[in-house]
């Protein structure tokens, strides 16, 4: 029984990403870490990207404190893929982010993700609540 994979239109941001050639295993796909190292690299990304993070350097950063993900197709190098982003969850000093990767153009994810970051002071580790900058950008991808 095929599980359901989410669509395109589950994710409000897309971001392409290159696949190497040590991302391949002996079992000729791409390992299983390789696509936590993808959803982190996405995420991170846009956060900086799209100006709602600073980094490096800034007053907060987002220390990660959940991950899951679920595999439905193997991908390998030299496919090309895409991180498909979006918030499911907006707290006071967390968030909760689904991420697909998709071979590049592809309707279905190939894996899914969810992630979730603790945005904590930079020099105390401690939570601190998102401001209103952060929110507002994090509110444009919400799903």
């Amino acid at each position: 029984m095929a599980r359901p994979r989410a669509p395109r239109d589950a994710y409000a941001v897309f971001r392409p990403m290159t696949t190497r050639w040590r991302d391949n295993d002996v079992y000729g796909h791409i390992n299983n870490v390789v696509y936590y190292e993808f959803v982190d690299s996405a995420v991170n990304g846009w956060l900086r990207d799209s100006g709602v993070l600073l980094v490096p350097g800034g007053p907060v950063i987002g220390l990660v404190v959940e991950t899951s993900c679920t595999y439905h197709e193997s991908l390998a190098f030299p496919d090309a893929i895409e991180a498909g982003i979006a918030v499911h969850r907006i707290g006071t000093s967390s968030v909760k982010y689904a991420v697909g990767i998709f071979r590049a153009g592809a309707e279905r994810a190939a894996a899914e993700a969810r992630f979730v970051h603790v945005y904590v002071d930079t020099e105390t580790r401690r939570p601190r609540p998102l401001d209103d900058t952060m929110r507002a950008g994090l509110a444009k991808i919400v799903v």
